[in-house]
């Protein structure tokens, strides 16, 4: 670990503080670029925005620029650590966008005294962008954040811990209860944490064909259920009227385990209690809820999935968020709406069925991967995710009626 740390630091801190920069997309060599590019030239496309503000994205790089918004109150596994500790991770995120999706992210760090301020500081600026990318925010304020958000800007805001992981999570479980012959519909399901990724998780794996009725959420009391006077209106939501209140109650015959919390809260004994060919995600980062080795060690017909790269399977956003942005910026999305979380949902899935190029393997050090207990979604390095989702987001966009312009015929090769 220290050898990772000081890695990690030196990483950050040369050749060049941080992870990004800005660079120039126009010629400004001469007198001439000059007065193109500033004086009087650039008096040109400001007449044009102000005659029809859909021409900024003819004339200005709006179409192709995310925001990386973050307040700093959930950073990682780390809590909250305020705004400015916050800014290597939305670099991060930032660098990810242009990685994958060729999408130019700003990374931006707010200080507030209150969430409505929050939320007015954001929508004041969310005209310069494309899309917003909320990150690292806490429950239940990202909630309230969003849904406002959402509402007030005229562009795409995903809050990517809710709704990144959500997409992730439900296309790795959709394959692997295929895998396992089973259907979501008779799943039974336990989810440990009652967070924001745990409930957007569970939400779309409903909209995926979960029974509500069927899902047991926990938080740090127990089994959420509904003779509880503590919750809030969100955990109310998965409130069960059920006599059962630990995770041995509710494990005991269930298919799936979702860990959305902390480590080493899933014991083997829990695990030995769950039905035939279960299925455990646990995401908790960087220790699960449960090791690997300990739950195969007591189930060898087990699908297991971490939030970790050096296991099998791992649960991890850059899997669907730059592609979804792109997708939505590419044909002008006012939002992104549960038509689009699904198609990426199943454009992912398919992406891992498919045989795996050379070049995948050797980014992932592996010699073979094969859909199975081993491979139920694709590796981040894999280039037909871009394609595939963005298109996927793209065309549901289109159909769903909250796309703002029609996709180009050959949209499949500009990607």
């Amino acid at each position: 670990m220290t050898d990772l740390r000081e890695q990690a630091l030196h990483y950050h801190a040369h050749p060049t503080p941080g992870k990004i920069a800005i660079e120039l997309t126009k010629s400004a060599e001469t007198a001439h670029d000059l007065a193109l590019a500033y004086s009087p030239g650039v008096a040109e496309p400001v007449r044009e925005i102000a005659d029809d503000p859909d021409n900024a994205y003819k004339y200005t790089a709006k179409g192709n620029l995310v925001a990386v918004i973050s307040n700093g109150t959930a950073i990682l596994g780390l809590g909250n650590l305020g705004p400015l500790a916050s800014k290597p991770v939305m670099e991060g995120k930032a660098l990810l966008f242009k990685r994958f999706a060729n999408l130019d992210a700003i990374d931006i760090e707010v200080t507030h005294r209150s969430t409505e301020e929050f939320i007015d500081t954001v929508a004041n600026i969310a005209d310069t962008f494309g899309g917003i990318n909320l990150e690292d925010i806490k429950a239940p304020e990202c909630f309230v954040i969003e849904k406002a958000l959402v509402e007030r800007c005229n562009v795409p805001v995903f809050h990517d811990d809710q709704h990144g992981t959500a997409i992730v999570t439900a296309a790795g479980m959709l394959n692997a209860l295929e895998i396992q012959g089973k259907n979501i519909e008779d799943a039974i399901i336990v989810c440990m944490g009652a967070g924001a990724a745990a409930i957007a998780c569970m939400e779309l794996l409903i909209k995926c064909g979960a029974m509500r009725e069927k899902i047991y959420m926990l938080d740090r009391k127990g089994v959420i259920h509904t003779r509880r006077d503590d919750l809030n209106e969100y955990k109310t939501l998965f409130a069960n009227n059920t006599d059962m209140r630990t995770l041995e109650d509710v494990i005991e015959g269930a298919d799936v385990f979702v860990g959305v919390s902390g480590p080493d809260v899933l014991p083997p004994e829990a695990v030995a209690l769950m039905a035939d060919k279960p299925v455990i995600f646990a995401c908790s980062n960087p220790d699960p809820e449960i090791k690997p080795e300990l739950a195969h060690a007591v189930r060898d017909d087990l699908i297991m999935a971490t939030g970790r790269s050096d296991y099998p399977n791992q649960v991890n956003n850059v899997l669907c968020f730059p592609f979804i942005f792109r997708g939505a910026l590419d044909a002008r999305a006012k939002t992104i709406n549960n038509a689009m979380k699904v198609a990426a949902v199943n454009a992912i899935r398919e992406v891992a069925k498919l045989s795996v190029p050379s070049e995948v393997l050797a980014a992932a050090g592996v010699s073979h991967l094969e859909f199975g207990r081993e491979y139920i979604i694709p590796k981040p390095m894999d280039p037909r995710l871009l394609p595939r989702v963005a298109k996927a987001v793209a065309q549901a966009a289109v159909e769903s009626g909250v796309a703002r312009i029609e996709l180009p015929d050959n949209y499949m090769s500009e990607l």
